[in-house]
């Protein structure tokens, strides 16, 4: 930091002003004369779930330049702005003296680890994983003259634009080589091949079934316990998993039994993406699951890059019944046709080269996802440079 840059207590260039909190009872979701809008923390990505209140003396509100910071749990530290209205008792309003700091300047303050840091330290040790304006009040500001400010942000702005660009064009490659792929599943398995037969699920599986209907009563250890969740990156997700008691287990396990090589499929959330087994350990699944083993016609492997294809998926999409939370029941599961070479052989030669083109479409995805975490650093880097007087 430059010596001659004051450092005033965050308290003193900067007031702050908590959310409140109506209850549930009173929300609204269409707009009315009297009622102002009511900004959560999801607001600010989304107006999906626009939500009003009446208006009040009890509300804080906010306009579009005002900037926010979440204050609880995993959204802690979030520096939100640009959205108008009364704001909930998760966010806490910042009030800067803008006689001692530009707006847009204090904003990136707040963005930068110089802030982030120390602000996230005392969320870690609170109960709630969250903070009060108290505890940030003592928070050093390394303020240099407006002008100086000024300088910085016009620095920032153009950096982030560049940024901001190379983000959108790593995204859009991301997004082209997922789409890359469906297309080449897309062909593989709509293709007329006279080689090829067609078959009902049911009628090339030897099971079709789906977990428990019960909610399980979860434990600290024991046997793993999987649902919808844990399959929807198309992998299964050993790692964010919970767990049941043996009597649970033994109690699911003489109906389902899951075992290598079966497929679990999502019923309902993500619906219609599956994953194989690849782990020889005993599990149970709850009902958002449906396990579907091969009997031998079609191999495992072949099956599944079958059902995460657009050809299955649209067979998916048309049977989900339900209202609010839609869901694949397993006699439509049943229903859905595949197409198939007879020959194991050649079904082996389908996902050879679709395992091989999957291989290098994953090579190059993965460069874009650390293109997108070097562009994550750089601003991280520009922003420290910035306050610690370096640019």
């Amino acid at each position: 930091m430059k010596v001659d840059w004051p450092t005033p207590r965050l308290g003193d260039i900067c007031d702050f002003e908590g959310g409140s909190q109506p209850p549930k009872s009173e929300f609204i979701y269409d707009e009315r004369v009297g009622y102002v809008r009511f900004l959560q923390i999801r607001d600010f990505g989304s107006d999906k779930n626009i939500t009003y209140i009446r208006e009040s003396k009890k509300n804080r509100l906010c306009c579009e330049e005002d900037i926010l910071i979440g204050r609880y749990g995993a959204s802690v530290g979030k520096i939100l702005s640009n959205k108008a209205g009364a704001y909930n008792v998760a966010l806490m309003k910042t009030i800067p003296n803008l006689a001692i700091v530009d707006r847009v300047w204090f904003h990136k303050f707040l963005l930068s680890e110089e802030f982030q840091t120390p602000l996230l330290n005392i969320a870690a040790r609170s109960a709630q994983a969250g903070f009060s304006k108290d505890d940030i009040y003592d928070f050093p500001v390394p303020v240099p003259p407006l002008s100086e400010q000024r300088r910085i942000v016009a620095i920032l702005d153009e950096a982030f634009e560049g940024i901001a660009t190379a983000k959108a064009n790593a995204e859009k490659n991301l997004q082209n080589a997922r789409e890359l792929f469906d297309g080449h599943l897309q062909t593989a398995f709509s293709q007329r091949n006279p080689r090829w037969v067609q078959r009902r699920l049911q009628d090339v599986c030897e099971k079709i079934t789906d977990g428990t209907h019960q909610t399980p009563k979860y434990f600290d250890s024991g046997v793993v316990f999987l649902s919808s969740r844990n399959v929807t990156s198309g992998k299964i997700d050993w790692e964010n998993i919970k767990y049941i008691d043996e009597k649970q287990h033994k109690e699911m396990h003489r109906r389902v039994a899951p075992r290598m090589g079966d497929i679990l499929l999502a019923k309902n959330g993500t619906t219609g993406v599956a994953a194989i087994v690849d782990r020889d350990t005993a599990f149970d699944i709850y009902v958002s699951l449906a396990m579907i083993r091969s009997r031998g016609d079609v191999l495992p492997k072949f099956l599944l890059r079958f059902i995460n294809s657009p050809v299955a998926k649209l067979q998916f999409n048309k049977r989900l019944k339900g209202v609010g939370v839609p869901n694949l029941h397993l006699e439509e599961i049943r229903e859905v046709l595949v197409q198939f070479p007879e020959s194991l052989e050649d079904q082996q030669m389908v996902v050879d080269e679709l395992d091989e083109l999957h291989s290098k479409i994953e090579g190059l995805k993965d460069l874009q996802r650390r293109k997108l975490a070097a562009l994550d650093v750089l601003k991280k880097s520009l922003l420290h440079q910035a306050f610690s007087g370096a640019l």
